[in-house]
């Protein structure tokens, strides 16, 4: 939902809203901001009618000059110092008022006779009846909030029960719910068509099991492609992930015998990964025509699941499952060359395996918009040639606004040739990383840069690894044994100006990289159009690239040595409004929200 606030004495609130997340710019350009310490922001759960001042973190020095890990205090005393600002800790379908009152005065003098702007939104639903349902993990285990609730302690090794549903369940924010509500409604006679790389999450391998126990037609496809190898200090790495997805269907029970047929091997093209994570729903009542779609990002994992970033996205389409049924029916004939053959012979079976691909759904070719349809297309891997990669980067190359974009595995070539030439007066790109972009040791390429004279920014995963004053001090999901290779970000999507008419999403299991389009088994969906869609994403991405962007800020400061204390705490002036300046980016992020198309008022 997207909406604004009346203009009061200046200010106008922008609110766009998603499942657990809303998404605020404070227009002050019109506003006297003079002596301007924040706002105190309080908010109304207009369902249940109750009512708080939102808590935070930053306080007066001079009112608490020595704050501790555990302080939190109210916006009432310490306010937002801030244009931009997020509510994360909303419940879904849920409408709330919020009154932002002007603070100033000083800290122990606040002069509080300014008006409140106020502004009312609604929550998206997590579970509908609608074409799409989406739903993110927590993402951020290194968090000052996962320290304070679960002490920086893996969820696994929490003793204490209640505590350790309560981790699980703030790190996932239901994900697994609702792959386990997807498997579970179906009923005897009905089918599901599951392909997967990891596959080894107990309690979705026991729905599985359960579901084939009450008669559903289980059949599965899992990377098993044989890959062990020796390193160089002679210690032997088994075949990944086929062993630990073998044994994980042996403790749940669920034969893998190719006799039986409900575990399907995928282990030709053994360079290449079986990297989708999708299921086919078949309702027994149409068995004809497949109904719905489970896509996205996220491995069946413990580390996919609690750990990095990842999303889960169920399409209620039949147009879509039927292509989605289509290209599960060519996998699990085990395409490609495999190791039996030669080398001419494995050729002309990859080769005859991505022209197969090719004709569930053509190559992307985008010039204008017309050639991307309303609604959903799929989009499916491999295929040859780098089209269907270099249109989403002129997708995102043609954003009016804004573009987001999570990239797992780094900047491929292709977005930088594109941001490259940008000016500041280009859209602005956000890119969320797993790892700083920097030159790497090895690089036999020149290293090419783009940052703020190209209006792009970036954040990538970090925590605060030092005790800092009120900040305690945080962990990372490879401390908590939840993920050793990708810790932070693993979803993979691209937002196309999210907040205007007609926004473009394009999410699943590909990393926007070459490998993710010519060899690795992959699946997209480009969703245009769909702003509720468009809303969701967005403002998890937000949630998500503010969290590590602080982060990202610190760090290099600390590495420069030039963290100042002062900065951790509230100002006690109106000097914080200097980072708001034509040109500066929290200035951009305040425009961008009030270009906002589509406004519920």
């Amino acid at each position: 939902m997207r909406t604004k606030s009346d203009k009061t004495d200046g200010y106008i609130i922008y609110a766009v809203s998603g499942i657990n997340t809303i998404s605020f710019a404070i227009d002050f350009r019109d506003a006297d901001t003079r002596g301007l310490l924040g706002f105190s922001v309080e908010r109304i759960n207009i369902k249940t009618g109750a009512k708080k001042y939102i808590d935070g973190y930053k306080v007066f020095r001079d009112i608490i000059p020595n704050p501790t890990p555990e302080t939190v205090v109210s916006t009432y005393d310490h306010p937002v110092q801030s244009f931009v600002w997020d509510d994360f800790t909303c419940y879904d379908n849920t409408g709330y008022v919020y009154n932002f009152y002007p603070f100033k005065g000083t800290p122990k003098n606040p002069d509080r006779t300014e008006k409140c702007i106020t502004v009312s939104i609604t929550t998206e639903p997590l579970f509908s009846n609608n074409e799409h349902d989406i739903f993110f993990n927590r993402g951020v285990a290194s968090s000052q909030a996962y320290c304070r609730k679960f002490k920086n302690l893996a969820p696994v090794d929490i003793q204490d029960p209640v505590l350790k549903k309560e981790a699980f369940d703030w790190l996932s924010r239901q994900l697994d719910d609702a792959i386990l509500r997807f498997i579970n409604r179906a009923k005897k006679g009905d089918t599901l068509l599951g392909c997967f790389y990891e596959f080894h999450y107990a309690n979705v391998l026991d729905a599985f099991k359960d579901a084939i126990t009450r008669g559903v037609n289980v059949r599965i496809i899992i990377d098993a492609k044989i890959n062990t190898y020796t390193d160089k200090n002679g210690k032997i790495h088994e075949s990944y992930p086929r062993d630990e997805n073998l044994a994980a269907l042996t403790t749940a029970g669920i034969s893998t015998n190719e006799a039986d047929g409900i575990i399907l091997m995928r282990q030709s093209r053994k360079n290449y990964i079986q990297h989708n994570k999708f299921i086919v729903y078949f309702d027994k009542s149409n068995s004809n025509s497949p109904a719905e779609v489970w896509t996205g990002s996220t491995n069946i994992s413990l580390g996919g699941i609690f750990g990095q970033t990842n999303v889960g996205h169920w399409i209620r389409n039949e147009d879509v499952a039927a292509k989605y049924n289509s290209y599960w029916e060519l996998l699990s004939k085990d395409p490609g060359g495999s190791e039996e053959d030669d080398t001419k012979t494995k050729k002309t079976k990859d080769n005859a395996f991505k022209k197969a691909v090719e004709k569930l759904q053509r190559n992307i070719h985008f010039k204008s918009w017309s050639d991307i349809n309303p609604g959903i297309t799929p989009v499916f891997s491999p295929r040859s040639g780098l089209t269907t990669l270099e249109s989403y980067v002129k997708m995102m190359d043609v954003s009016r606004n804004i573009a987001c974009v999570t990239l797992a595995f780094g900047i491929n070539e292709l977005f930088k040739d594109y941001l490259k030439d940008n000016t500041p007066k280009s859209y602005i790109a956000f890119l969320l990383l797993e790892n700083e972009d920097k030159p790497g040791k090895n690089n036999k390429t020149p290293f090419i840069y783009v940052g703020a004279r190209q209006n792009v920014y970036k954040s990538w995963g970090a925590y605060i690894s030092d005790a800092l004053y009120n900040w305690a001090k945080e962990t990372s999901t490879r401390s908590l044994g939840l993920n050793q290779h990708v810790a932070y970000i693993h979803s993979k999507f691209l937002l196309v100006d999210p907040l205007g008419a007609d926004p473009v999403v394009v999410t699943g299991s590909a990393n926007f990289s070459e490998a993710s389009t010519n060899d690795n088994d992959e699946n997209m969906v480009i969703i245009r159009g769909n702003k509720r869609v468009a809303d969701i994403y967005f403002t998890e991405f937000n949630r998500i690239f503010n969290h590590y962007y602080f982060r990202d800020v610190y760090n290099n400061a600390k590495a420069k040595k030039e963290t100042e204390s002062e900065s951790l705490f509230l100002q006690t002036d109106d000097s914080w409004l200097g980072k708001y300046e034509p040109g500066k980016l929290r200035y951009k992020r305040v425009d961008m929200l009030t270009k906002m198309e589509g406004l519920i008022v």
